[in-house]
């Protein structure tokens, strides 16, 4: 790769995904020009628009930067992708989004945040205290910040906060001086083959910190004494195994207050403006973070209070309230262990309201993989409405359909609906008079129904 001084165009194959859009924004802010290919028109693809960037949705030649410098690619698209071939056969410089973050952290001070899931909610609250802190810091997301409605931004302190994804294993290519590691649950088994193969990519991703480093990991993950670095430290939601843990957790208004033990000090009184007590762990991990740059305990809880999480991490789409009897709810959740974490600390913070969820299963693999998990999962709502699976970068497998899950459900009280007919059973069958949590979970295509939904519930309450 060349100099990125030197660098004047970049195009993207991918442009809309949560991480390219991420560097998209970085080189545009640089000064560079910045265009890109996604399949769909999306919110996100639309604000980058806005931003500056040029954005087309044909596979077509016509359409490329044929002056592009280099070319950043996802590996979710087809190999038959036609601008893919064209700067493949034309000898162009081909990057994937993860040789690109290898190169521009080089030769900064890095936090890189992994996990099969918690990683986006740590990676944002983590920039945000350094951020609202004015401690300072460049900030790679792998989700949209609701604070500063951007999964990127910049700082003069050479600092960089970065989500490192296992997916393709391209965490591998960082040097974190600071690493979380906050779960190793099978996923990507399309990549990875097994169970061992995927944590043992953790194991490799421990030994990747710099000397003189630290790492956070969750307190017992498997194999945790094999996750290697100078100084490592366990974080917890309230187990005083851990060496960093919650304790004294009360409700509060839809989020919470907690107390946080670290290093034989008490953090006490720590704000949390977000539901889902999982949420207070990855709290934990970023705090931890934060006490380990040295940023003082009142910027701290006063940063903790300030954050409005992340856009489809339990977002409050219609937010408890005196006069709403339902409460809205939209997650990102798309792993029977998230399912489970978010489904568990829903009805734990509205043990008085009916639990909904419609979940739409992303990949056929991991539906495939996981069925009876995600049924398991599923069965402590009180409701489930299961959409079609949502393909992303797979072709359809024999035999595998939602109605996988569906089957092995325990729970009466299922069915299985495309998105339309979610919308005609929401305003047909749903009782809005009633205490109600509907949550909308699933990293594919669901979000698109979150307006909608939203208008329908609001419109029943006038």
């Amino acid at each position: 790769m060349k100099e990125i001084n030197n660098i004047k165009e970049v195009y993207f194959i991918g442009i809309g995904g949560i991480g390219m859009s991420a560097l998209a924004r970085y080189f545009k802010a640089k000064g560079k020009k910045v265009s890109g290919y996604d399949k769909t028109e999306t919110a996100l693809t639309k604000q980058l628009v806005k931003e500056g960037i040029t954005v087309h949705y044909e596979d077509d030649e016509k359409h490329i930067a044929k002056e592009a410098d280099i070319v950043v690619y996802t590996p979710a698209i087809p190999k038959g992708h036609k601008g893919l071939l064209y700067y493949k056969q034309n000898g162009y410089t081909l990057l994937k989004r993860s040789d690109v973050l290898r190169e521009i952290t080089k030769s900064s001070f890095n936090i890189c945040v992994a996990g099969t899931h918690g990683k986006t909610t740590i990676t944002t609250m983590t920039a945000h205290l350094l951020r609202h802190s004015g401690y300072g810091c460049n900030a790679f997301l792998g989700g949209i910040a609701a604070n500063y409605n951007s999964n990127f931004w910049s700082s003069e302190r050479n600092v960089c906060v970065v989500e490192a994804d296992e997916y393709d294993r391209s965490f591998l290519k960082l040097h974190p001086d600071i690493a979380v590691i906050s779960a190793m649950d099978a996923d990507h088994l399309d990549i990875y083959g097994t169970e061992d193969e995927m944590q043992q990519a953790f194991v490799d991703f421990a030994g990747k910190v710099k000397k003189g480093g630290v790492l956070f990991s969750k307190w017992g993950l498997t194999r945790e004494n094999d996750l290697k670095a100078d100084y490592h430290f366990t974080y917890s939601l309230q187990s005083n195994n851990a060496d960093v843990y919650a304790a004294n957790i009360r409700n509060k208004e839809g989020g919470y207050v907690f107390d946080m033990h670290i290093k034989n000090e008490w953090l006490k009184d720590i704000e949390l403006n977000m539901g889902g007590l999982h949420n207070i762990e990855n709290a934990v991990a970023a705090i931890a973070i934060a006490k380990q740059l040295h940023i003082e305990d009142e910027k701290i809880k006063a940063a903790v209070a300030a954050f409005k999480g992340v856009k489809r991490r339990f977002e409050y789409i219609i937010p408890p309230s005196e006069k709403n009897a339902t409460v809205y709810v939209d997650d990102y959740a798309h792993h029977p262990a998230e399912l489970e974490a978010l489904i568990k600390g829903a009805k734990l913070l509205f043990a008085n309201k009916k639990c909904t969820v419609v979940f739409q299963p992303h990949l056929f693999s991991r539906t495939r993989d996981f069925a009876e998990a995600f049924a398991a999962s599923l069965d402590m709502a009180d409701e489930v409405v299961l959409l079609p699976v949502y393909p992303a970068r797979e072709l359809p497998v024999e035999g595998v359909t939602s109605g996988l899950i569906f089957d092995k459900m325990k729970n009466n009280y299922k069915h299985l609906l495309n998105k339309e007919a979610v919308l005609n059973w929401i305003k047909d069958k749903y009782d809005q008079n009633n205490p109600n949590l509907l949550i909308t979970a699933g990293a594919g295509d669901i979000d698109q129904l979150v307006e909608p939904v939203k208008e329908i519930l609001e419109k029943m309450r006038q």
